[in-house]
């Protein structure tokens, strides 16, 4: 079975060894070093589910930039880790690199001036430009296997500046449980389980209107969409009833007049229900459509009808589906007027007038058709200039196209109610930290239109393991795939001949054709838990850490990563693929905006990495509450550093005045005879028990606050308070008391700290015991009945009101106090005489008169001994 802390609180007592001139620089290469080499940090197989802690660490997108994001959440996340292991349990934390899909292409094209062709055949001994062509049309043309050769090589070298980062953070992951989303097991298992919800009616192929982006030349799925707003205008024009009638519509997309299919008006509209039914006729296309009733029309927009093309929007995809309207598409994939005239415009005017269109980009087609317009006395005023959403693919630059194609689908409740009813109540199998996330995951799923789009038109993905037969005249039967069987996995339908075929038969009369898609990133990534875990390949392993624990991500990606996830785990798994989800919130600028590379205000980790240290990053990221968008504060880090410094600072004086490992009590507390002694540890113990239910609750900013407030009170006010006792003054029973509670307080203080700052404690912790501070166990709370947790805070405002008379008088603070007065309540008083001789030796004061009063603590009547009594001999 797997040991809970191994390699700590060893019996033996480590010789004390504390540097001259503590530091923080160096520790994180020498200790990130020594873990590796100590395997601090691995899991344990030999164990059992009860025993596991498993994260479902999100795989960066290693050709992305690197930013304080990163490091942001990927903290917030190794807290957690780290808690979990000191409790006790055998944490399962792996890292992965989400290197397939667009980024990665996108990254490669630039970066060595390629350009991916797939009929180019492949060169073995193809290498990149050593500088990349500036203009993109000069860009080498390469054939589908060099590019892929290509994104694997560089996406190994960027996931290595990853994994330095990470490892200079001090992220506590497993090194040895690494995937990549693009690697034969993840192939393998992606294919896997598509071909799973293929057998089970999951996933399905349909010929249907798809979002198009004309740039990547790809299908877009509804949660890779966003709406940006941008300039356009209304643009007013009429159509033609059989009597002459005008009826306007107005429309920001005339440049589609030619696809319109039907007019649409609100069935509550009187204005037009008497044209229900009824036909007009397009201007310059002279086709002929029907004006239909539907109440998504709506009666105060523009003129109150509207044209329906195929397709100008998902609009028109509804109206289309619901009216049962003809398909009369005219834009290409490559965002072009489809070259050949429609065979449903047949006047020679019509024809002429599409000529003038005919291979253009639709905004060259929508000057085009305006200028015919106009020049045809059609259009109505001018333009009415406005700014209105449109839809984007997220990582695209122009607007999304609606274009018809044959896509690969994964069932996602958007079409089916049932499915969406049992995928919201996955959403109530997993605790939501912050909990009001859960809304986004639900809100999400209400507003689904239709199944999740898997398939697309890339090269560097996971390949849809499906070919087609082919029949005599070379027409590939889609309804009856040829399909892989699991011995087979990973495929690549594209290079590989179909099962019963050969590579000849490709593309041949009754031979096969593989399908040349590739499935979404999302659809592999969704399988993060089943990748890592073992699925399908290690059912032993996946049965101790599936369902996991706890998958940390951002709020951004709530619609993506972990609904999709929830999509693949209920037909799979049947059951939510997590019990805790941990949602991070963004970093934000300055100015409170969102740090991304289009904006420019992205920081660089490893500048300020190496400016402060991880330590004091890592305390910027855990201050902040999980699902709160953070300011990147340079404060905050410098705030973090010096605490790391004061810590190591503290511990060699406490360690320097005798404390060592015997020192430290734990269940006989008899050495610990002094008030304040016994005070300070039932106050820590108090501190033990808040910060581990703010840590069971994931709320490690909180248990960081606790514990640092708790620190300053150690350092500014107890240290100073014992001084003289921890240095003999008072005798050995009273200084043996003092050790007790200093090496108590520093272990604890040690272990609560290990989470956030896991190189200065690790560092402390070698001066003095063995091990490592991250296997040892969490601080459990003392049993003082008689300590009294406020007693130190009391003392140690007096101390500073003291301190505070003696400023005023502009003197040091080592000068002696003959007199002086606390007026205090009743157990205020009793508090300080319990203390007082501490705080007569700190103060250098001869007598301090206690009485009681009503009120506030205050410190009166300071009479210090004269400059000249003071002076040295």
């Amino acid at each position: 079975m797997a040991e809970a802390n191994q390699g700590t609180d060893t019996p033996t007592t480590a010789p004390i060894n504390v540097p001259d001139k503590p530091a923080l620089e160096g520790l994180e290469a020498a200790l990130t070093q020594r873990w590796l080499e100590e395997g601090t940090y691995k899991f344990n197989p030999d164990t059992t589910r009860e025993q596991v802690y498993s994260i479902d660490t999100p795989p960066p997108t290693a050709s992305g930039s690197l930013h304080v994001g990163h490091m942001f959440s990927f903290t917030q996340t190794d807290v957690q880790a780290r808690f979990m292991r000191m409790t006790g349990k055998n944490v399962f934390y792996p890292m992965g690199w989400d290197d397939n899909g667009l980024p990665t292409e996108r990254r490669v094209q630039n970066y060595y001036g390629v350009r991916c062709d797939p009929a180019i055949p492949y060169n073995a001994d193809y290498r990149p430009p050593a500088q990349p062509a500036k203009n993109q049309r000069d860009f080498d043309v390469v054939s589908r296997q060099n590019f892929i050769d290509l994104c694997e090589e560089l996406a190994v070298e960027d996931e290595k500046v990853f994994e330095n980062l990470f490892q200079t953070l001090g992220l506590s992951v497993d090194w040895d449980l690494t995937y990549r989303t693009i690697d034969d097991t993840s192939r393998a298992v992606s294919q896997r389980a598509f071909l799973a919800n293929l057998a089970a009616g999951d996933a399905y192929m349909a010929e249907a209107p798809t979002l198009w982006d004309v740039t990547f030349r790809t299908a877009v799925a509804q949660a890779e969409l966003e709406d940006r707003e941008v300039p356009g205008a209304y643009y007013r024009y009429p159509f033609f009833t059989a009597d002459g009638e005008k009826i306007f519509i107005e429309t920001t997309r005339p440049e589609l007049l030619a696809a319109c299919a039907a007019l649409v008006a609100n069935p509550d509209d009187e204005r037009y229900q008497p044209l229900f039914g009824k036909t007009v006729k397009s201007p310059l296309f002279d086709v002929e459509l029907e004006v239909k009733a539907h109440p998504l029309a709506k009666a105060d927009k523009g003129s109150g009808v509207a044209m329906v093309c195929t397709f100008g929007d998902l609009t028109d995809v509804t109206w289309w589906r619901e009216l049962q309207l003809p398909t009369r598409a005219i834009v290409g994939r490559d965002g072009r007027i489809l070259a050949d005239t429609p065979d449903w415009i047949t006047t020679d005017a019509g024809r002429e007038a599409y000529a003038a269109i005919a291979g253009k980009t639709v905004f060259s087609a929508k000057e085009a058709v305006v200028e015919l317009l106009t020049e045809a006395g059609l259009m109505d005023g001018e333009p009415k200039k406005i700014t209105h959403p449109v839809n984007f693919f997220e990582k695209g630059d122009k607007p999304l196209e609606v274009v018809t194609s044959r896509q690969w689908y994964i069932r996602n409740g958007g079409r089916d109610e049932d499915r969406r009813g049992r995928l919201i109540a996955r959403g109530h199998e997993i605790e939501f930290h912050p909990a009001f996330m859960r809304s986004r995951f639900e809100n999400w799923i209400a507003g689904l239109n239709g199944d999740w789009l898997v398939s697309r038109q890339r090269f560097f993905g996971v390949p849809i393991p499906v070919w087609y037969p082919l029949d005599a005249q070379g027409n590939p039967d889609y309804d009856a795939p040829i399909l892989p069987s699991d011995e087979q996995l990973p495929v690549d339908p594209a290079a590989d001949a179909a099962p019963g075929f050969d590579e000849a038969q490709r593309d041949q009369p009754n031979g096969f054709t593989g399908d040349a898609d590739v499935l979404d990133t999302w659809a592999t990534s969704s399988l993060t838990p089943q990748i890592v875990g073992g699925w399908s390949r290690d059912e032993e392993l996946f049965g101790k850490v599936y369902p996991f624990d706890l998958r940390p991500q951002g709020h951004d990606i709530i619609r993506t990563w972990l609904f999709s996830s929830a999509v693949r785990a209920d037909a799979l798994q049947d059951c939510a693929p997590w019990k805790h989800a941990a949602i991070s919130g963004w970093i934000l600028d300055p100015d409170r905006k969102k740090m991304s590379k289009s904006k420019g205000n992205v920081v660089v980790p490893t500048d300020v990495l190496n400016e402060y240290g991880s330590d004091a990053v890592r305390y910027w990221a855990a201050s902040a509450k999980l699902g709160a968008d953070t300011a990147y504060e340079i404060a905050q880090m410098k705030i973090g550093r010096r605490l790391a410094i004061k810590l190591l600072n503290a511990s060699k004086f406490v360690l320097n005045l005798g404390a060592t490992e015997n020192s430290v009590v734990s269940t006989d507390l008899s050495v610990l005879t002094n008030p304040l002694d016994r005070a300070l540890l039932a106050q820590l113990s108090d501190v033990v028990a808040q910060s581990t239910k703010a840590f069971e609750n994931y709320d490690y900013a909180r248990a960081l606050q606790i514990t640092e407030s708790f620190f300053w009170q150690f350092t500014d006010d107890y240290v100073e308070l014992i001084k003289d006792r921890a240095y003999g003054a008072a005798g050995e029973t009273e200084q043996a008391s003092v050790l007790a509670a200093l090496a108590t307080a520093l272990d604890s203080l040690l272990r609560l700290f290990a989470p956030f700052l896991p190189f200065a404690t690790e560092e402390v912790w070698s001066w003095w015991r063995t091990g490592s501070v991250h296997r040892a166990a969490w601080p459990a709370a003392l049993e003082i009945a008689d300590g009294d947790t406020a007693m130190l805070g009391t003392v140690g405002i007096a101390l500073s009101g003291i301190r505070k008379a003696k400023s005023e008088a502009k003197v040091k603070q080592r000068t002696e106090v003959l007199t002086a007065t606390i007026t205090a309540t009743g157990p205020l008083v009793a508090q300080l005489r319990a203390g007082l001789n501490d705080l007569k030796a700190a103060a250098n004061a001869q007598d301090i008169g206690l009485e009681t009063g009503d009120g506030e603590l205050t410190v009166s009547d300071v009479v210090l001994v004269p400059a000249e009594e003071n002076a040295p001999a």
